[in-house]
């Protein structure tokens, strides 16, 4: 199954310059945030596929005017083609909004998840907005991580751990593919696209292993 990932910036080439058939391959789309919800109701359009999304620091519009056609997967686990995904979007509070959460507040997300968690004998991709405490976060309280995302990818170790938040324009030395044990980090930042289970891709991440 492919699947491509896409967060904080939106792309030119697929919003400007569209073509049919650019989405050709592609089985499930997944926005780890800070997208407009313009811009993602015109990618499900164009491409007809599913849509799944968590929210970033930067989406309280999505709270009047949700992207229209696609799914939001916070604080939920849901399976497609038999893949078990989990949303936990938002970043570190470092303002007042929504979408901003404590390390407190994550973990007590979490924990509310233990039980489905159980049920669904956890979980094969993680998405986030903001990325792990330590693991290529910055250093500033906006783009910290959370030390809780650490928990739940030594317990479940799922395949896949799809975030955004760290922009790789802005000269952070983050790695668009790295590996934490025996999961695959993505920074999903603008878009990103591989095939699930994929062996060169975890190749490509063991050049920057934890």
């Amino acid at each position: 199954m492919k699947i491509m990932v896409m967060s904080d910036e939106e792309s030119k080439y697929i919003w400007e310059h569209y073509q049919p058939g650019m989405f050709k391959g592609i089985d499930l789309i997944i926005s780890a945030g800070d997208l407009k919800p313009e811009y993602l109701q015109f990618v499900e359009t164009m491409s007809n596929l599913p849509l799944l999304y968590v929210h970033g620091n930067h989406d309280e519009k999505y709270d009047v005017t949700p992207p229209e056609g696609c799914e939001c997967i916070e604080d939920q686990i849901v399976t497609y083609n038999g893949i078990r995904i989990l949303g936990l979007g938002g970043s570190m509070r470092y303002r007042s909004g929504t979408h901003q959460y404590t390390e407190k507040d994550m973990q007590r997300r979490i924990r509310r998840l233990k039980l489905r968690l159980k049920l669904c004998g956890g979980f094969d991709i993680l998405v986030t907005h903001a990325p792990m405490a330590g693991f290529h976060d910055g250093d500033d309280l906006c783009h910290k991580g959370f030390e809780a995302f650490h928990g739940l990818l030594e317990q479940y170790q799922p395949k896949y751990f799809v975030h955004g938040h760290i922009h790789q324009n802005y000269g952070m030395k983050a790695p668009q593919l790295s590996l934490f044990g025996e999961t695959v980090v993505i920074n999903a930042y603008r878009t990103y696209t591989f095939e699930y289970g994929d062996s060169a891709v975890r190749q490509q991440a063991e050049k920057h292993k934890d």
